[in-house]
């Protein structure tokens, strides 16, 4: 049924809280971050119990927690946990009513009462309290009144334990568990000086909390990596999902580092804030003057067209390179000065990055190079042996030199009769050729392939 807030209003209806729902002295909390969809989250809450058997209630919880994770340690036992998340809405209130009496006020506040007969897809059926049956198929004009909050409805996902506590008093009770709808992700921005040879980068973190709650206070790691995970379809919660704010921190690089398990993980070195719907940006790292490499890249398709030459930036995360920092997955936007300010020119996703290894960023397609390939020849010389003979053209159009990498796929049992150009052996089914164009120039490659089947 169709919730309006202005059209409807459930009056004279109090909501009790939970007799036994405490938040309790929160005195630590710590919230993991991973890639994939997935918060740990680790509450410390001081709470007085008594000796013997008593109830704990916590309602503050993320309503995309999964109860089948959560563990809770204190000085005693856990005899049962429950998760309970049937919460209160118009559509509910109404089921729990069925063959109770209700009261409706109409728009000219007309007031009709009676048992609640029937409630589904926004129709009520209403056997008055004169007699007779009153059928509305549009319940959008109608407000609701009923006595009380129906038994098993609750206004937040509430965690409850029956524990058997050692012993009375005050003691430090901690609760962790896992939490869908929790993402973090890097996002890099790369300047390129004047002449593409260097590039200074900086590293931010993304963190997206759409958990159904508010972490206050909390220290913060994020875990970089691939982690397994057994998926599950049967969620047991499905919160509602808002308009994302932004929440910019924009200090200095405030993130600790270090190797943990076959995964990296940064520790927030102050708390923070999570808020729910928030996304939170936190600098992880800078660095300058890079060695940057420009090349362009061109694939051969092997037969009779017309190609694009990609340009490629690539640079060593090496800490000689003034860099070697682990670099988690993310996109990398690149800019650079046209003379008067700093232009967007391209951008590409990387995957995590160990240091001492080469990061490759497509940046687009070069305007002023170009490429066309033609089969020239094919020649059968037996049932089992044939040659192809390939011409691929490179054309610069700029004003100065530039050398194209071309990549040929061959795939198996060939051999190179003839080239035009040296050719390097990639792997064993892939060359590559290095094509040297002067500028407002064309070079044409050609090379004789002999395939065995």
């Amino acid at each position: 049924m169709k919730q309006l807030a202005v059209l409807f209003s459930i009056f004279s209806l109090a909501i009790p809280s939970n007799n036994f729902a405490q938040n309790y002295n929160q005195k630590q909390l710590a919230v993991t971050v991973y890639n994939n969809n997935l918060g740990v989250i680790k509450d410390v809450r001081e709470i007085n119990l008594k000796s013997g058997l008593s109830k704990i209630a916590i309602t503050d919880v993320a309503k995309l927690i999964d109860p089948t994770s959560v563990h809770i340690k204190l000085d005693g036992a856990v005899i049962e946990q429950n998760y309970q998340f049937d919460l209160v809405s118009l559509d509910k209130i109404l089921q729990k009513y069925v063959d109770k009496n209700i009261s409706l006020v109409s728009e000219s506040n007309e007031l009709i009462e009676g048992k609640l007969l029937s409630s589904m897809s926004g129709q009520v059926v209403l056997e008055r309290k004169e007699g007779g049956l009153l059928m509305i198929p549009n319940v959008n004009k109608y407000r609701f009144s009923v006595g009380s909050l129906p038994e098993g409805l609750i206004t937040k996902p509430t965690l409850i334990w029956q524990v058997n506590s050692n012993r009375s008093g005050n003691q430090d009770v901690e609760i962790s568990y896992q939490t869908q709808g929790m993402n973090w992700h890097a996002e890099y921005v790369a300047v390129l000086n004047k002449d593409d040879t260097k590039l200074d980068l900086n590293a931010w973190v993304s963190i997206d909390n759409k958990s159904g709650t508010t972490f206050k206070n909390a220290k913060l790691k994020l875990v970089a990596g691939d982690v397994n995970r057994v998926q599950d379809r049967n969620r047991i919660y499905k919160g509602g999902r808002q308009i994302t704010a932004l929440a910019a921190d924009n200090a200095a690089p405030q993130f600790e580092e270090k190797s943990f398990f076959e995964y990296h993980i940064y520790n927030l070195q102050r708390l923070t804030n999570l808020a729910q719907n928030e996304t939170k940006q936190i600098s992880l790292f800078e660095a300058q003057n890079i060695n940057a490499n420009k090349k362009f890249f061109y694939r051969s398709v092997g037969y009779n067209t017309k190609g694009k030459v990609n340009v490629i930036v690539e640079f060593k995360n090496k800490k000689d390179e003034n860099l070697g920092v682990p670099m988690p997955k993310g996109k990398v936007r690149v800019y650079k000065s046209d003379g008067e300010s700093i232009e967007f020119v391209g951008e590409d996703l990387i995957d995590h990055t160990p240091q001492n290894e080469t990061i490759k960023l497509k940046i687009g397609d070069a305007f002023d190079v170009l490429v066309e390939e033609r089969q020239v020849e094919h020649k059968k010389i037996t049932s089992r042996v044939y040659e192809q003979t390939f011409e691929i053209k490179v054309k610069n159009r700029k004003k100065k030199k530039v050398t194209v990498e071309v990549e040929r796929y061959l795939g198996l049992n060939w051999e190179i009769l003839n080239s035009s150009l040296e050719y390097k052996k990639k792997n064993a089914q892939t060359i590559t050729f290095q094509v040297p164009v002067k500028a407002d120039d064309e070079t044409v490659l050609t090379f004789k392939v002999r395939y065995v089947n």
